[in-house]
């Protein structure tokens, strides 16, 4: 589900040669000109340099920080990685498969590349799945009863002042990104056991063969598995936990004084852009990611897609869209939150970012909670 899979079969392509200075070079029909692989090349190192920099950066920004340190950034951390390691072991070498139909990198990446990108996928949209997890307050659950708001308006004061106060210790966050880590490389491992490389027609390619699996009954189930655990299932999680942080966010006011409404008021809106920020970079992912999904749940059924002309220009195009889900997040980061952005601006110019983020987390509110808030990508 990781390499271009146009090589199932051992004879699945027409192949000529042209003879080249006593050399015998093989064509087939996914041979492309130089000038195309030229523009593929291009396009797809601009999206690794763009990713390996925005996610080293959204890195180093919170380790480096010690207040950047809550449990809902390390997981922010932990999707900086997946999406960093994805970009630098795995696109490059994709591309170059698919782009020449042929296997340079031995048996051993060869099982490597049809592990790592599953895992890493995984690792992504659950350590997205995690923050929204650890977004939303138990007390939400008693402020949707109408009639315990009714009765205790000060439950619905709590939901809303508090709906991210921070409940995972940094124990418990370690514990859990292991675990993301170890599932994730149980469900792929099949993919790396499996996997072999293969001699079509002169060409060396790495496959997936499953054992006795006659109709690719085994291929399909497999990734129809892969597909809900790491694309729908996480999904609808994310859009019933944001839902229910969003209606309680955006549907309530605040009781209390004029001094308690103003700064509170500034909380909740910064919570709000956190939604947002986060609600985008979902959405974002899953965008990248369907056309890729769709691509091989469409060949689990009929395999001789993979053997049609365009079917290169047509995979390079998805597997391009769904790499490019690895470069957004900082970007997304960058523009819709200010502490985020004023941190890339301090990396970029010191002094003068600096100064004006000092200023900022000191005079922007006044009480030290608010000061916290203000100096963290998100408020642990």
């Amino acid at each position: 589900m990781s390499t271009f899979p146009i090589s199932n079969t051992s004879n699945i392509s027409h192949v000529d040669y042209l003879e080249d200075d006593d050399n015998w070079t093989a064509v087939t029909q996914f041979t492309q000109p130089g000038w195309q692989i030229a523009l593929w090349a291009i396009t797809y190192s601009f999206i690794v340099i763009a990713s390996i920099v925005g996610n080293v950066t959204v890195i180093w920004i919170i380790l480096a920080h010690r207040r950047m340190r809550t449990a809902t950034n390390y997981f922010i951390v932990n999707l900086a990685l997946s999406d960093l390691l994805m970009s630098a072991f795995n696109t490059i070498f994709n591309f170059i498969y698919a782009s020449h139909n042929v296997w340079y990198f031995g048996e051993e990446f060869c099982r490597f590349q049809n592990w790592f990108p599953i895992t890493a996928m995984f690792v992504s949209i659950y350590s997205m799945t995690a923050v929204a997890a650890e977004r939303k307050d138990l007390a939400l659950g008693a402020y949707q009863n109408s009639s315990a708001k009714k009765a205790h308006p000060i439950v619905g004061y709590v939901a809303i002042i508090h709906p991210f106060k921070p409940r995972l210790s940094a124990g418990n966050t370690r514990v859990i990104i292991g675990i993301i880590w170890l599932v994730a490389f149980g469900l792929a491992f099949p993919q790396c056991f499996y996997a072999e490389i293969m001699m079509d027609n002169g060409t060396t390619k790495c496959i997936v063969v499953w054992p006795d699996d006659v109709g690719s009954k085994h291929q399909l189930t497999y990734h129809i598995a892969v597909i809900v655990l790491i694309y729908l299932l996480p999904l609808m999680v994310m859009f019933v936990t944001y839902s229910i942080i969003g209606i309680t966010l955006w549907s309530s006011a605040v009781p209390g004084n004029h001094v308690n409404r103003v700064r509170y008021k500034h909380q909740v809106n910064a919570k709000k852009k956190f939604v947002k920020t986060m609600v985008v970079v979902v959405i974002i992912f899953a965008v990248c990611w369907l056309p890729y999904h769709i691509y091989f749940i469409l060949g689990s059924f009929k395999e001789d897609i993979y053997q049609q002309k365009y079917i290169q220009q047509v995979y390079l195009t998805i597997f391009l869209l769904a790499m490019s889900s690895t470069m957004y997040n900082p970007i997304i980061y960058c523009c819709l939150n200010q502490s985020m952005g004023m941190m890339l601006m301090w990396v970029r110019t010191p002094p003068a970012a600096s100064a004006q983020f000092q200023w900022d987390t000191t005079n922007k509110m006044s009480n030290p909670r608010a000061v916290h808030f203000t100096s963290t990508l998100i408020q642990g």
